[in-house]
């Protein structure tokens, strides 16, 4: 099949969403599919005041109509809800076509705390924008529950993630050289995603801090005792994992959080709130503790977590499971007509 993914997120930036595609664009095309991404790199683009790593697209109407021309989609998936997202949703409804969209960001929290605009004007645009949809994709059970609460009526279908087992994987040994436990993050350094909470605990052992943002150099400065590393990318990525004790995950607004099954994939527990993603991951004691308190989450997941354990649950998430969902979620974009292509607006 052609298949055409719209998204605002991708390369060179360095989060959950881009991984997700580009795995499964990868898996796709494996199994002989054709895949056209519409990200960025396709249009001129902005400065992002909120996400300076992430500029904003200019999607003029004509350059999408042109882009699908000589590429007619058989599905289209939405991945977004970014400007290039609404021109490839636009597009798809000027025109009847069926597409589907995914859940992965929980903008109205993030606006909220970065920008103070109220979450029930951003729900209000989602709802909008995901109940045009055929299908909506979500990671999760506790993610569709929570999105059905707040309204969204288009039919949900289950899309969960993935990891690479092969790079991903206990570690043989530990480094001797550092204080220990070690207690690691790993993801977007920026003030949604809860740092503050984890990097103010005192707690014996060692803190560090694995990826970039907005609110690195304020965090650095605030907690000289906690060790930031920059981004870090496979093997090196891989390695900052087997080397620590357990995985700390912060955030309360991740839809799902990749991060977690990559560290339990190389042994580490989780300790994390109770939230949507890490409820349907942290599902037994043997993989870490959930907890209104950081603190007692974290000494209750160091106390029972057991890495073999952790390492047996995270093959459960493979990119070959999660294409295989992907495809089957899909629809085309005319059941009725097969084959259709359009030209330019």
């Amino acid at each position: 099949m052609n298949l055409l993914i719209a998204t605002d997120a991708w390369h060179p930036q360095v989060n959950g969403v881009v991984r997700t595609l580009d795995m499964t664009a990868h898996r796709l095309r494996e199994l002989g599919h054709r895949v056209r991404i519409v990200s960025p790199d396709d249009f001129s683009r902005l400065p992002n005041p909120l996400y300076p790593e992430i500029p904003l697209a200019l999607p003029w109407s004509h350059r999408v109509a042109a882009l699908i021309a000589r590429f007619p989609p058989d599905c289209v998936h939405v991945a977004t809800e970014g400007p290039i997202g609404q021109a490839v949703r636009r597009f798809c409804r000027l025109r009847g076509w069926q597409f589907t969209t995914s859940y992965h960001t929980k903008f109205p929290e993030y606006l909220q705390a970065m920008a103070g605009v109220p979450e029930r004007w951003s729900y209000h645009v989602l709802r909008w924008f995901h109940n045009g949809a055929a299908r909506t994709m979500v990671a999760t059970p506790s993610l569709e529950a929570d999105l059905k609460s707040r309204g969204f009526s288009a039919p949900m279908a289950r899309w969960s993630r993935g990891v690479d087992l092969d790079l991903f994987r206990p570690a043989t040994s530990k480094p001797l050289a550092i204080e220990r436990p070690v207690l690691l993050y790993v993801g977007r350094v920026s003030t949604e995603k809860g740092l503050d909470d984890f990097l103010r605990l005192d707690r014996p052992g060692t803190k560090v801090v694995v990826g970039d943002g907005p609110a690195r150099e304020e965090l650095a400065a605030r907690y000289p005792a906690a060790r930031f590393l920059g981004y870090r990318k496979g093997a090196a990525l891989a390695a900052e994992y087997a080397a620590a004790d357990l995985f700390v995950f912060p955030s309360r607004t991740d839809t799902f959080g990749i991060v977690m099954i990559e560290a339990m994939a190389c042994g580490l527990p989780v300790a994390a709130y109770p939230v949507t993603g890490p409820i349907d991951i942290v599902t037994r004691p043997e993989l870490g503790a959930l907890d209104k308190d950081l603190g007692r989450a974290i000494h209750r997941a160091l106390a029972s977590g057991v890495p073999a354990e952790c390492a047996i649950e995270a093959r459960r998430y493979t990119w070959e499971n999660s294409t295989r969902q992907f495809l089957t979620n899909l629809v085309p974009v005319d059941p009725c007509v097969p084959g259709r292509s359009f030209g330019p607006e």
